[in-house]
């Protein structure tokens, strides 16, 4: 039977000979990797379970969302962790190491064909040389130190062909933006997405790592990229080792298959709220900007210092306007250092600070305040997830030249002059937001509930809409329920008004974003019975299946009727649902075996 890379892949760790889409089977898994948020829940369900550690040669550490233990909580996190790694002899890549899949790729941890899981939600870069990375909560980490295995549910695949020329103002950062303006954030939903073509071939390694860090935002489980061979030089340099290369079969069957052609792609930009939400940069020009930030693991990697550093160069970031860069690793920020790109940044006016996620975590370089406008070359935007106030998405040469002009502006359009602040406007934007925030602050188990329903019409609610990052310290699960949609506008008094056995139904892809385990474990602090969705983001339905919260999907309610504050009965064997306030039924999709197993057991554990 032929199969394409994600099938080759999952096939050759779980001693299958081949797996098709929708076989759930239990992956040996190559690296098995936890943060520093996240990892101190790790570390709690290893010793509350009383579990050992498999092979700690395989067992790593990253501290990489606070690389400035500058925060009392994650300071103490952080040092609950060391003690755990030295005690099982697990090695830590600490506060001066950088992003944590970053550093999978340059130790040779991963390679292609390889397989990785982390609580990072944005694992899946590993997809850049053709490897298995997976973002999971902390029980499925917990369950990967003790077990060596995870289970997973084997995914489609979606082929993608990338024709024509790729125009030179296009970066890889571009491309992914475009592939959003086409896809949005769940035609893709739950798919493995393979790329092919000439232009494909051309891609350097960074430039697949930016596109591949995308794919969260797109919905996908991974984006992989064929290894070329600078890829797979690059790789047998790091791991020291000859390997070999993944290639998908020429007959593998695919669920679609798409033509794009990249000749028309042009610069882009995320408007503030959606990465999804893309336009020609043109559309956004000359939009003030208060802040701009160029890092994260989308565009933190060598290429990207060099772009940003090509447009700074005998330049000055406007008068009023900050600009924060941050590399991915430590061995970047060196690197910069050797090649004078971090003068070139200190004489532009730069805040240049060590090697992590920063402004992906709360607290961290890059975060903006109440009614700031920011541009950031992030892979995130919505709302809070970057600070208090506005994020718009862009290339790394895009924000250092909106940096220097003080508006939205691509390298070939910076003014001789920079823009002026217009003082009154800024005070009354940030006096509004300002007021805005103040005025809305942020055994035996049953297999059939009945509760009240709460009805939330929205797709694509993110984990920061429903448990933001600023609460990431918090390890008490009874602490967690208070904030829950406290980040979702018109919802942000929920955790108040909900009553225990409430049934939350949504809209696509609820809980896409982060592999935070609180989005999850604060519904069941609250005592919520259920939560059916038309579909769940991939990490979040993990986290939630194994922690025995009832999620469940389906295609339409039409016949049920269903509306905010109606009573229903939902029965998660058979599928079926009561609206008990008109007595009219309609079906959703039932646990599967798996599912019920777990719910049944009271989690994984």
């Amino acid at each position: 039977m032929s199969m394409t890379i994600i099938e080759k892949i999952i096939a050759a760790h779980s001693g299958q000979k081949t797996v098709k889409p929708g076989d759930i089977v239990d992956i040996a898994i190559d690296a098995r990797v936890a943060r520093d948020f996240g990892g101190p829940n790790v570390v709690k369900n290893i010793e509350t379970y009383h579990l050992h550690v498999d092979d700690p040669s395989k067992t790593f550490f990253t501290f990489d969302t606070n690389p400035t233990g500058s925060d009392q909580k994650y300071a103490t996190n952080q040092q609950l962790v060391r003690v755990f790694a030295r005690k099982h002899g697990i090695k830590v890549f600490d506060i001066n190491n950088g992003i944590g899949t970053h550093t999978l790729i340059s130790e040779g941890l991963a390679w292609p064909g390889s397989t990785a899981v982390t609580t990072d939600s944005h694992a899946n870069i590993l997809g850049a040389i053709g490897a298995f990375g997976q973002g999971m909560g902390d029980k499925d980490i917990a369950a990967a130190f003790h077990r060596g295995k995870v289970w997973f549910k084997t995914p489609p695949s979606v082929k993608i062909n990338l024709l024509g020329e790729k125009p030179e103002n296009v970066t890889a950062k571009d491309i992914v933006l475009n592939l959003l303006h086409i896809f949005g954030a769940n035609k893709l939903l739950g798919y493995a997405v393979e790329f092919y073509g000439d232009a494909v071939d051309k891609l350097t390694l960074d430039q697949r790592i930016t596109i591949a860090s995308m794919g969260t935002e797109m919905g996908v489980i991974i984006l992989l990229f064929p290894p070329n061979d600078l890829v797979m030089d690059y790789c047998e340099s790091k791991t020291g080792k000859k390997l070999n290369r993944i290639s998908a079969d020429a007959d593998a069957t695919y669920a679609d298959t798409f033509d794009i052609d990249i000749s028309k792609f042009v610069p882009m930009v995320s408007r503030p709220g959606k990465p999804h939400d893309t336009v020609d940069i043109h559309e956004t020009q000359k939009v003030k900007i208060d802040s701009a930030f160029i890092g994260s693991c989308t565009n933190g990697r060598m290429e990207d210092m060099r772009a940003a550093a090509n447009v700074l160069k005998n330049r000055k970031v406007a008068p009023g306007v900050v600009l924060k860069i941050v590399p991915t690793t430590d061995a970047i920020w060196q690197q910069c250092l050797d090649e004078g790109i971090i003068k070139i940044f200190k004489d532009a006016g730069v805040l240049v600070s060590n090697a992590g996620c920063a402004g992906c975590a709360a607290g961290q370089v890059g975060q903006n305040g109440p009614g700031e406008i920011t541009i950031s070359t992030g892979n995130r935007n919505f709302p809070g997830k970057q600070g208090k106030g506005s994020v718009y998405l862009a290339s790394p040469a895009t924000v250092a030249a909106s940096a220097v002009a003080g508006y939205i502006t691509t390298e070939f359009e910076i003014p001789d002059k920079p823009v002026e602040f217009d003082y009154a406007e800024q005070e009354e934007r940030i006096q509004k937001a300002v007021e805005e925030e103040r005025l809305n602050p942020a055994g035996d188990k049953p297999t059939e509930v009945e509760g009240r329903v709460w009805l939330i019409p929205m797709d694509d609610i993110d984990t920061d809409m429903i448990f933001h990052n600023r609460y990431l310290q918090i390890t008490d699960i009874k602490q967690m329920g208070q904030y829950i949609f406290d980040n979702l506008e018109g919802y942000e008094d929920f955790a108040k008004k909900v009553q225990p056995g409430d049934i939350v139904i949504t809209g696509k892809n609820f809980g896409a974003g982060s592999s935070r385990q609180q989005a999850v474990d604060g519904f069941k602090a609250l005592g919520v019975s259920a939560i059916l969705a038309e579909s769940f983001g991939a990490i979040y339905e993990r986290n939630a299946i194994n922690a025995a919260m009832p999620i469940l999907t389906y295609y339409n309610l039409k016949d049920a009727d269903i509306e905010n504050g109606d009573t229903v009965r939902v029965n998660f064997e058979t599928g079926d649902i009561l609206n008990v306030t008109k007595n009219k039924t309609g079906k959703i999709n039932a646990f599967s075996e798996v599912q019920m197993e777990i719910y049944r057991n009271d989690g994984l554990f």
